[in-house]
Order: structure tokens, then sequence, then C-alpha cells
């Protein structure tokens, strides 16, 4: 059969069989251009395991081969070589890494090298749980599905001599080093290593795998990329750094660019599948991956379970009204929040040691891939409702850490300790969990964890480390050029609110007061020459010359990362009354933020002002700007398409920031079990809520029209109670009903 035709009748068919579902409402192709960083391919919610389709790798005249530019994404739209499927990714991550274990089929004459092999496609299309595409080069069609901890391709080739490579040397991450072993005639096994992620050099772990063919190969061996000899001209290297081919060896083998090649005789229209599982533990716990999470079984019935789980997690909140566009960009932020953290350990339980050689059990979920200084905003606020038996879970694992390491995480990187980004951000996590009624886990051990990091000298701090003058002055002083001492010093300001607030409701008085004093040293900051907060040097005086605006697009601005004084200005969300009064008063600050919009000073891609919309709504009568403004930027930046997220998703984060804006309220400050509240997009929106952890069964969102209508609220009801604009989390669950009148 034309793999064209046959390409047809599976999406066709699976449109039929799917209609209606949350599911369909999911575009994996939003965020895969802009630097959105997603990807789409196929994974299971908060899966391991992730099969993506790698094409920013291609031939010496590509403009995208990864080695000539910053390519932190194993995919990106607008490119069109592809050359593999690679197993195991991150999505919507600043820095490379993963993005290996590359899968590809190919037909003809058996070449390895990636520069060759790649071939241009077309048709390609995703779903949740599944990928597919069309090779034109060879007349293949491949498609990619997943469960939890294991991938499976499928690719259906034309009559005559078929390849299945699998390459160990390429790949996003910036480590080298793999080996293979042939098992039998359709099974090999190896590591690959990885890490590196962000310049931390330590950061590295192994990725340990299992390969299984569906049908036994006529022929294969290995390949290694090899120097020249001493004064030999071999055929496999007539030039320096080709490929040696190895057919007739069968062993091991270990090197920097080695891999795995299987060639078949295919009839026309044959299939064959290939399973890989994965473990981060041992080969043997690879294979028991695969075996457990595939049993034998074969592409359709994976692709049909996965997406059930997919549709089963999405399907917790169930929007009405709207139009299709919108209910796109829903629920595609909800999927694109559901792939990290993702699980860890093995089905037998194991899972490596938090920075250690050991190997641990543990009886819950292990999560990885703590991107907090995004996530801590609203992602895990966001599991704290809607899937809180797995913000539970992610808790336990922070606190773990501790247990393991002696520092709850910053940037985790499967098991290892990547220090990205600045603060101490698992602290607002976790208050905020504990805050809002889940405490089914340790909380003096995390109160101890909190006040290590938040007391340890700096030399021996790993989460603060210029932390002496950050007590001593209550302010971190500028050293440098191209330091960031007010953004880290905001982000400590945060974090010792959450530990106020938690201090408080355990009775630990003197330091609740302590941290509360620390919380407020954010004044220290703020300069009335220009209105912002200003850098300030060792000796008290502030820095000079400053510009405000100086770090747009990215460039240094002394004392702030990856913004400049008008995107960290407003960002004290726990005193937004305290800074209003620094600033003069309710109009100054508000004239002020309104005019950061007006101006283009705002940054939608990036996290530190990312709240500002919702801060109108601490002032009466000002409510009016936060239901405009989030309204604007939903429609300008969040689209159902391949551009469709404003910069990098920050695994989750700006996902998490739509779909809380699409419901109405957002949790603007992190650690303080609050939202404040905005017009929805839909007309009604059902969160179930799981009861193990909520009394209600559900939280109904609805919006009533009047006749009059402008579009904006005159009155909001939870329950049958009249309320303003900032709501306590746990009244909201309780109320069953939040109504918006407009």
């Amino acid at each position: 059969m034309n793999k064209l035709l046959l390409y047809i009748i599976i999406s066709l068919s699976a449109g039929v069989v799917f209609a209606q579902q949350p599911a369909d409402y999911v575009d994996p192709f939003i965020g895969t251009t802009n630097f959105g960083t997603c990807n789409p391919g196929a994974v299971c919610p908060n899966g391991m395991m992730s099969v993506v389709p790698f094409n920013v790798m291609g031939s010496a005249d590509n403009v995208y081969d990864k080695d000539a530019r910053w390519w932190s994404t194993p995919y990106d739209y607008t490119n069109s070589y592809f050359t593999g499927f690679s197993h195991v990714n991150l999505s919507g991550v600043g820095c490379p890494e993963l993005g290996s274990l590359l899968l590809m089929p190919t037909t003809g004459v058996l070449d390895v090298d990636y520069k060759n092999y790649g071939s241009k496609y077309e048709k390609e299309t995703a779903s949740p749980g599944y990928y597919s595409i069309y090779l034109k080069k060879y007349d293949i069609l491949a498609e990619a599905t997943a469960t939890l901890r294991s991938g499976l391709t499928r690719f259906t080739f034309p009559k005559g001599k078929s390849n299945i490579l699998l390459n160990l040397g390429e790949g996003l991450t910036n480590e080298t080093g793999a080996f293979v072993r042939k098992v039998n005639d359709r099974e090999i096994e190896g590591m690959k290593f990885l890490g590196t992620f962000c310049y931390n050099p330590q950061a590295v772990f192994p990725i340990y795998f299992v390969m299984r063919l569906s049908k036994k190969p006529d022929d294969s061996g290995y390949w290694k990329k090899q120097r020249k000899m001493y004064g030999v001209e071999a055929e496999w290297d007539k030039d320096n750094g080709k490929y040696k081919i190895y057919n007739k060896y069968g062993k091991d083998l270990a090197g920097d660019d080695i891999g795995a090649w299987f060639t078949f005789n295919t009839s026309e229209g044959e299939e064959i599948e290939a399973a890989i599982g994965v473990s981060f533990v041992s080969i043997e716990n690879a294979r028991e991956n695969l075996e457990q999470e595939q049993s034998g079984r074969h592409f359709s019935e994976i692709r049909e379970e996965a997406r059930k789980k997919w549709n089963d997690d999405l399907g917790r909140i169930m929007v009405e009204g709207g139009t299709k566009e919108q209910k796109t960009v829903f629920y595609t932020a909800l999927y694109h929040t559901l792939i990290h953290p993702n699980i860890l350990q093995d089905v037998n339980g194991q899972y490596p040691q938090m920075e250690g050689d050991e190997i641990l059990v543990t009886k819950g979920d292990r999560y990885t891939v703590f991107s907090l200084w995004d996530t801590y905003r609203n992602l895990h606020q966001l599991m704290t409702l809607v899937y809180p038996e797995r913000q539970i879970e992610m808790v336990r694992t922070m606190i773990d850490m501790y247990r393991e390491h002696g520092w709850l995480p910053k940037w985790e990187l499967y098991g290892r300790e990547t220090l990205t980004m600045e603060g101490d951000p698992s602290l607002p996590v976790i208050v905020d969990t504990w805050m809002k009624g889940l405490r089914d886990f340790d909380i003096n051990l995390a109160y101890e964890a909190m006040y290590k990091s938040a007391t340890t000298s700096g030399k021996d701090n790993l989460m603060r480390p210029d932390i002496d003058d950050y007590i001593s002055k209550g302010y971190v002083p500028l050293m440098g050029q191209f330091d960031n001492s007010v953004s880290h010093a905001l982000e400590y300001y945060i974090a010792d609110y959450s530990l106020y607030t938690l201090a408080k409701e355990l009775g630990k008085k003197d330091n609740a007061k302590m941290f509360y004093e620390r919380s407020m040293g954010y004044k220290k900051y703020y300069c009335k020459e220009y209105g912002t907060l200003r850098p300030i040097l060792p000796n008290g005086d502030f820095y000079s010359p400053f510009d405000p605006k100086q770090g747009e697009n990215f460039e240094p601005s002394p004392g702030f990362h990856e913004g400049n004084a008008w995107n960290y200005t407003y960002y004290v969300p726990h005193d937004v009354k305290g800074l209003a009064k620094l600033m003069g008063g309710k109009k100054k600050f508000v004239d002020k933020l309104q005019m950061i919009f007006d101006k283009g000073y705002y940054d939608p891609a990036n996290e530190p002002d990312i709240a500002y919309p919702y801060l109108f709504s601490y002032f009466k009568g000002e409510e009016w700007r936060t239901q405009k403004l989030v309204k604007e930027l939903l429609e300008k930046y969040f689209k159902p398409a391949p551009d469709g997220i404003p910069g990098n998703d920050d695994a989750g984060t700006m996902s998490a920031w739509a779909i809380f804006s699409m419901m109405g309220f957002y949790p603007d400050c992190p650690g303080v079990p609050e939202y404040t509240l905005t017009a929805p997009t839909f007309d009604k929106i059902t969160i179930n809520l799981n009861p193990d952890f909520y009394k209600q069964k559900q939280l109904v969102i609805e919006v009533v029209d009047s006749d009059e209508s402008d579009g904006y609220i005159k009155k909001i009801k939870m329950g049958d109670t009249s309320c303003g604009y900032r709501v306590n989390h746990n009244s909201l669950v309780n109320a069953g009903v939040l109504r918006f009148y407009k």
C-alpha cells in the first residue's frame, strides 16, 4: 500500500474514533518555534519516556545544525530535516540536554553518517501520545508512541533493502560516551552518558536502555567514528573522521560516536516495530520497564492506552463556551503542564540517589526535572488544585532529596543539582502546598531544610551563596557588571516571606518575626529618583550610571537576571500595598504599572513580571485593568499556532499562566494560598476535584452575562456569598461554585 495513502487512512480513522474528547483539542505543534522549545513527540502524562522527532541536526549546509547555534530543543517547527526519533527529552527548557538514543529508518545502501542519512519530510501529524511523519527520501511512514518508561516506533517500509539505525553519538547533550552490547539477533542493550545542563560540568548521569525489534534482521552490526590509522588509507577511512562499519564483531562496543545498525529485506508496506525501554538505574531495570509496560503488545494498543491516559488527565477540567481556537489553546497548555516534572523511578520503585551513587527505592512516585525558578510561580499551584495526588508526591520528593543530599532542590535534573537560575524556589512550593491543606508529608523535616538554606553562612550555603550580606545588610550588593544581585535578593525575600507564613502557622513566633523583617528588605532597593528598584553597591550607594531599561533583548543588565528594572520592580508579590506606599500611593503605583504595558516594557515571555497584570486588582476600582490586560495578552500571545507561546514555555510555566488566566483566577503570590480573580474566557469551567484531598467533588466557574454587559465583571459570588477580587484557596474549593456577573 502507498505510504501516503496509509498515512491518510490512519489519520482519518483517528479522527472518527476519538471525536469530542479533550485530547482532540490538543495541538502538540503549539510552542514548537519562537523559542517555545516544546515538541510534538509522543509522551504519557508525567512520563519518563518521550519519543520526539529530531530535526535540529542536519547536513553540513543546514543552518539548523545543532552545533551551529544554541538549540535547547530536539525539534523546531520551521526545520524540515529528520535524523531520527530521540528518546527521553525535555520540554520547554532553555538549555540543551538529553535528546539522545536517536532511532532512524533508511532504505538502500547502509550509510551511518547523519549528515547523509537524514531526510526531508512531510505530512507530519501529532496528538497526545502519538506522532507520525512521512520520509520523502525513503518512502517510509514513521510513527511513534510511548508508555511511561518505554517508547515504541513503527516503520512502514517499501520493498527492498531497509535499515534501522540507533545513533548513540549524536543528541542535544553536551556529554559524550556510550556503550552497546548485542543480546541476541533482535535485542541490544547499553548506556549513554548525559549531562552538563546549563554549564554545570558535574551535573552528569547515565541513561540505560534496551532495544528490541519485532523482526529478526538479515544482517546487523555496529559503527564507530574513527581517526586515521597510522599511514594506512583504509576503505572506511579515506579521510579523518569517517565511520568504520563492524559487521562481524558482536561483543561490547564503547566510544564517543558509536551506533548499531540492522538491515532487513522488506516487502512492500511491511511494518517493523522497535521498542526501547529506559532506566536511570540499570540495564536490568530498563529491560524490566520494557517488559512490564509493553508485555508483547503492539503499536495500536499502546497508542490507545497513551491517549486514554491523556483524556483522563485533561478531562479533570471541562470547559464550555468559547471558540474552538480558545479550547485548543487551553487544552494544549494543560497538556504542556503535565509533561514535567516527570517520574524517575522504575517499575520496581528504584531510582538514583540525589547527588549520590546509591540506588534507592520509593514507595510512591519519585519525580525529577524540577525547573523551580520557573514552576514555583504557578505550575505547582495548578498541580495542587487539579492533580493534588501528584503535587504531594512532588513535595515528598523534594524532602527526600534533602534527606539524601542535605539540600532542597533548586533546578534538579535526573538526580543532579544543576544550580540553574537563582533564589530558594523550593520554599514557596512547599509552603504553598501546606497552606492549601495538602499536609501528608514531614513538615518538621521540611522546615528544618528550609531553615538551613535561609540561615547557613554563604561559604557553606548551596542555595544562597551570597546570603551573608543579605542577612547583615538586608540586601545583596552589586559586585560587578554581570551579577544578578537584585534578582537574587528579590527571590530571597519571597522565600523568606513563605518561611514567615509557615513559621507563624507552626507557632514559631521568633522565627516568623525574623523572616518577615527580612522579607521587607526589598524597600532598600527602591530609588525615588527613578521610581524603580535599583542595584546597591557594597558601600550602600545606588549603582550609577543607571538606566531602568537596560537589559532589553537579554543584553546584560547590572543587578538583574534576564530582564531589567521594569521587569523586576513590581516583583514584590508578598507586599504589593507596601510597594504602592513607597511609590507614593495607589495612583502613582497604578499609573506606573500601566505605563509598563503601554510602553512595551512588559515581557510576557519571562517569569519576573508575568503576574503584573493581576496587581491592579489589589486596588478597588482598578480591577477592570486586570480584566482588559489579561484578555488582550491571551489573544496576542497564546494562539493555536507553532509560535503560539510568547517564548520559552519553561517546563509548563507559561502554559500554566494561560490556564489560570483563562479560568479566571491566578496565584500571583507564591506561598500565599490566595488567588486574584479576573474574567474567565469560557462560559463554564468544571474542575473535577480529587475526593481524597477535597470535600467538594467539583469547582464550577460560571459567567452570567446581562443584556447590558460590557464584558467587565460587575459582581462575583463564591457559593451564595458575594466576594471581592482576591479569594482564599480553601474557601474557593469548598464553595463549589464561583460565579462572575457581567
